[in-house]
């Protein structure tokens, strides 16, 4: 199965967090599953990664590169998951979150998130 994390679920996995659940790590560590990543996520981790960098251990760049020696496949926004963006119902404000959502839509792949109103979206989608 292709899976996409959302930036939360990146982060985390990069990190080696505790916050993964059980569930989350299952799948990620399943040899089976395609692991994704959008550009979008990177988008966001950069802004966010600009106003506190010490906040986080990695650069945008060294998170990219690190997922991407660690199997990862990097999926780039197009203009099919920009229009479709407006097909969602307006079930989340967030920008980036709508716009892995309209991928996931776009591309046939399901999404994990840790967001429950993410979950909320119709299509393949899971909450970990």
């Amino acid at each position: 199965m292709k899976l996409l994390l959302d930036t939360h679920l990146l982060l985390w996995t990069a990190q080696k967090s505790t916050r993964l659940s059980a569930a989350a790590l299952k799948l990620i560590n399943d040899p089976a599953n395609e692991l994704l990543f959008s550009v979008a996520s990177l988008w966001e981790f950069g802004i966010k990664y600009a106003k506190v960098p010490d906040d986080f251990g990695v650069s945008p760049s060294e998170l990219r590169e690190a997922l991407l020696q660690n199997g990862f496949v990097e999926v780039e926004i197009t203009g099919k998951h920009v229009l479709a963006i407006s097909n969602l119902p307006a079930l989340h404000g967030d920008p980036f979150d709508r716009l892995l959502v309209a991928q996931t839509a776009v591309e046939g792949i399901t999404l994990l998130t840790s967001d429950a109103r993410v979950a909320q979206y119709p299509g393949s989608i899971r909450k970990v």
